[in-house]
């Protein structure tokens, strides 16, 4: 298995803080954000991790976080100069990836569950996790059966699909790369990480697990604060870096 953190992006709703440095350096409680999706990674076993910035603030994470040495693992770096979407990891990530089962991870999307046990049991396809939020329009939506099995997902859907959202950690095997390429930009001009993951989901191929803990998407104000919170009162003492 091998990790990649999607750290790009220009991060506009955090104006003015985002002005001079990436929304995943800001400081959430006594680390710097992109810590959070590190631990995730790093305490499942993954040793191999892909980091994808924007060209702007390269310096600021080589700086910040090196070769990966201290943490016991080992980093790899790749620009993504423009904002193609989340699937492009993928496809910026080919060789890294090569043959092995991949864990792509946002950085700026804070866990409170321990997913290190489904992480370790992945064999193929993919596999996703849902939470019930107040505002799905945020994000791409799950639609379940009534026996729990997804049957649609959608990036922002206008009208009222579920209120299921898809967070952003996501397990895939190798195919990735190609289901990748096969896409086609949508109207926003990206390659949407629900294409992905229905690509999947129409060979019955993916998985949508719950989470049960607290999940935030740290990309507003609102939401940063509380990641501040959550960081302070819940995560201390599961953190190993």
């Amino acid at each position: 298995m091998r990790g990649i953190i999607l750290s790009g992006g220009n991060a506009t709703r955090l104006r003015p803080c985002t002005k001079v440095t990436s929304k995943q350096l800001l400081p959430v409680y006594n680390r710097p954000m992109i810590y959070y999706p590190l631990n995730t990674l790093i305490k499942v076993g993954i040793k191999e991790i892909l980091i994808i910035i924007s060209p702007e603030r390269a310096g600021d994470y080589l700086n910040l976080l090196g070769s990966g040495k201290d943490f016991g693992v080992k980093f790899t770096y790749e620009i993504q100069d423009k904002p193609r979407g989340l699937a492009d990891a993928f496809i910026i990530g080919e060789n890294f990836i090569d043959q092995d089962n991949v864990t792509m991870i946002l950085g700026d999307n804070i866990f409170e569950d321990d997913l290190s046990q489904d992480i370790k049991s992945f064999k193929s396809g993919g596999k996703v996790f849902a939470k019930k939020v107040s505002d799905p329009e945020r994000f791409g939506v799950v639609k379940f059966d009534a026996s729990m099995k997804a049957v649609e997902i959608k990036e922002k859907p206008k009208q009222w699909l579920s209120d299921y959202a898809i967070t952003g950690l996501y397990i895939f095997d190798s195919r990735v790369v190609k289901a990748a390429k096969s896409l086609k930009p949508s109207e926003r001009g990206e390659l949407e990480i629900t294409d992905l993951q229905n690509w999947y989901l129409k060979k019955g191929e993916l998985e949508v697990a719950m989470i049960n803990g607290e999940w935030i998407d740290a990309g507003t104000f609102n939401s940063l604060l509380a990641a501040q919170i959550l960081a302070k009162e819940k995560l201390q003492d599961k953190l190993i870096i």
